[in-house]
């Protein structure tokens, strides 16, 4: 185990005489259990049975009930410390056999947190902890012993000394110091055990534990160990917790929404996807409903939104605010959510063909309880169109991902996209900057190597959030195919860190992002994104596409759509040619309502199911959904769970995957669970 080789046993006969005095010692031990047998011998007879074998956990349940029933029967001081002390001595000798039995590690937890008993020794257990942590320099001639300073287990009881005997965080953050620089660099616990610390602190605001003295005095101390022994990890992995402290924001302030502020929203009519038009609108929006969606992107996940912390125009009736995300606890938390806001021509503010919509922000939570401090406000104009209520027309014509498409020319809508694409800026980065500029200088003079490299890039993509100037892109992306190269074990990790470099370089100025927008004639010239053929494998930047309504990311090498769902506008979607292998990794486009035009082909989407099997096993409304009218196949569950929320899906393409996806059963499938459905695999859907 752990890289040891079992070695052949040298006294064999000696050996079975131990087992044979085991079983013996445990067949009586057991009676006096099944007994409840708590003499003086019976305890001792228990204490000899676990010095030999620490992992017998039914003779530590049997000490716990011998020691409440000693207890029970005299209540003195004396006689009480003098059994806690028996106990701990008990697990002395148990950890000295095995010190990594979680059963002794536990019962002496147990026992020194007995309600209404005070055991006077309690203030020597940290100074019996320091002694033996620090032994590690005794210890590494043998390497068979396990080296103190090491042992997870010990550390975690450190911590449970440290809250009994309310010792102060400063002291231990002193006595970590004293292990790394004293003992080892290369400590994993320690350097765990500090950033817990350090959070702490911080958080208090403790005397001497500002945000920027605190960064800046921790990058200097974790600079020794990671420049002396640069091959070891345990500081790399410290030194990468502080600049992730160094870059994120307390509270969360950067947010984008859509609609940004100051923009002109152009509702159109359900039918204005089937018409034409001689100017390109990056604002106009075709609802089938007269309603369209507020969506709130932040930095980080947030809670707390709702009518009372949002509000929009008093004119207007509460908002239901709903988080957009697939993750379990996505009902309190999330970085994305949207509202539908919808224009009845009842309404007073809505009598108007233009009204001005103004939407506060304030009372709103992060994940890490920090308070949207400073009220925010955006106020947008809403332009009604004339045909905005009636119904909607059928999809006579299928959706061309090559045809009437036009180059972007329009310099007159420089500055909308300029305002979709500009993050709000926030205040507190001064120093931040600074902290990570010098962090840049010093590793632009570490030697070539991996974790260099590696590290470098993250620092420039971090400088990059702050300052948003596009200098460092060109030297990100080389360095993320320098590391490709390098180390091929984890090039997917480097590719998909390339991918979202690259996609921030696009958005990152209006010039680039323009050089990828086309106008699409057939579907009233609206804007389309092509990011394809760029070998992209995952999603970035999505708070800058909020206003994208079609998304080209075919030719790429996406395995999911995760992201995507942050892009409420989206309409029509072309994943083709990307390495998807299941429906489950089309998952997050169930958030997608307004999709009318999917398109998965040439992907390596199979029938097979997925590794989590577990939700088939049991009987389950998807087995028999009233919503298909029919029994779904097991085959088709994903695509069922993904397409029955796209009921405005009118084109679906999934042609060159699996081929239980072709003929006239999956035809039919669809059919049922989306209605509304005119193209399947490039074939018009007869009545």
């Amino acid at each position: 185990m752990h890289g040891r080789k079992r070695e052949e046993d040298p006294n064999p006969e000696e050996t079975a005489a131990k087992a044979l005095e085991l079983r013996s010692l445990q067949s009586q031990f057991m009676s006096n259990h099944h007994q409840k047998i708590y003499t003086k011998e019976a305890i001792q007879l228990s204490a000899k049975l676990l010095i030999t074998n620490p992992e017998f956990y039914t003779a530590w349940n049997y000490r716990k009930l011998a020691f409440e029933s000693r207890l029970d029967e005299d209540s003195d001081t004396s006689v009480v410390n003098s059994i806690i002390d028996e106990e701990l001595g008990v697990v002395k000798n148990a950890l000295e056999r095995n010190i990594k039995s979680y059963g002794a590690w536990y019962h002496r937890k147990w026992v020194l947190s007995r309600k209404g008993h005070y055991y006077p020794s309690l203030e020597n257990e940290l100074q019996l902890l320091n002694d033996y942590q620090k032994q590690a320099n005794q210890k590494q001639d043998d390497e068979k012993q396990d080296d103190p300073s090491r042992n997870f287990h010990a550390w975690n009881y450190r911590r449970f000394v440290v809250e009994l005997t309310k010792t102060s965080k400063e002291d231990e953050l002193q006595y970590t110091t004293d292990m790394i620089s004293d003992i080892s660099f290369t400590i994993y616990s320690a350097w765990h055990y500090r950033s817990v610390l350090v959070s702490s602190l911080v958080a208090k605001k403790a005397d001497g534990f500002m945000p920027k003295e605190t960064i800046r005095r921790e990058l200097d101390y974790v600079h020794s160990a990671i420049f002396t022994l640069e091959e070891k990890q345990s500081g790399w992995f410290y030194y990468l917790w502080l600049l992730d402290q160094t870059v994120k924001m307390e509270t969360p302030l950067r947010f984008s929404s859509w609609p940004s502020d100051g923009s002109i929203i152009i509702l159109s009519g359900p039918d204005c996807f089937n018409a034409s038009s001689s100017t390109t609108k990056l604002t106009t929006f075709c609802s089938e409903s007269g309603s369209f969606p507020l969506i709130l992107y932040f930095d980080q996940a947030v809670s707390g939104v709702s009518s009372s912390t949002v509000t929009i125009d008093s004119e207007l009736k509460d908002l239901v605010w709903e988080p957009v995300s697939d993750k379990k606890n996505s009902q309190v938390d999330s970085c994305v959510w949207v509202a539908r806001l919808k224009c009845d021509s009842r309404e007073p503010c809505f009598s108007r063909k233009e009204t001005k919509v103004k939407v506060s922000l304030g009372g709103i939570v992060s994940s890490m309880g920090c308070n949207l401090t400073a009220p925010y406000e955006f106020v947008f104009t809403l332009r009604i169109h004339d045909t905005l209520e009636g119904e909607s027309s059928q999809q006579e014509s299928i959706v061309s991902w090559t045809d009437d498409l036009d180059n972007w020319d329009d310099d007159a809508l420089s500055n909308d996209l300029h305002s979709f694409i500009a993050f709000k800026a926030d205040t507190g980065f001064e120093w931040r900057k600074k902290a990570i500029k010098i962090e840049i200088e010093h590793f632009r003079t570490l030697p070539d190597s991996k974790i260099g490299k590696l590290i470098l890039a993250r620092l420039l993509m971090a400088e990059e959030t702050m300052i948003a100037n596009g200098v460092h892109y060109k030297e990100i992306l080389q360095l993320y195919n320098d590391l490709m190269a390098l180390d091929s074990w984890h090039a997917q990790y480097y590719k998909d860190e390339h991918s979202v470099a690259l996609i921030h370089k696009v958005t990152s100025r209006t010039e680039s992002m323009s050089r990828h927008l086309f106008r699409y004639r057939s579907m009233n010239n609206i804007v389309c994104l092509r990011l394809n053929n760029l070998t992209l494998s995952r999603i970035a930047a999505v708070e800058k596409l909020l206003f994208v309504q079609m998304l080209d990311l075919s030719h790429n090498e996406f395995h999911s759509a995760e992201g995507l769902e942050a892009m409420q506008l989206l309409c029509c979607l072309n994943l083709s040619h990307n390495r998807i292998r299941s429906f489950s990794a089309l998952n997050s486009l169930r958030h997608l309502k307004q999709l009318r035009v999917l398109d998965v082909s040439h992907n390596h989407i199979c029938g097979e199911l997925p590794v989590d099997t577990t939700r088939y096993l049991c009987s389950s409304p998807l087995s028999n959904s009233g919503e298909t009218g029919r029994e779904v196949p097991n085959k088709y569950q994903d695509a069922y769970l993904v397409l029955r929320d796209l009921m405005k899906l009118k084109q679906l393409d999934i042609r060159g995957n699996d081929l239980i996806f072709a003929g006239e059963e999956f035809s039919s499938f669809v059919r049922h669970v989306v209605p509304k459905l005119v193209w399947l695999d490039g074939h018009k859907h007869t009545s």
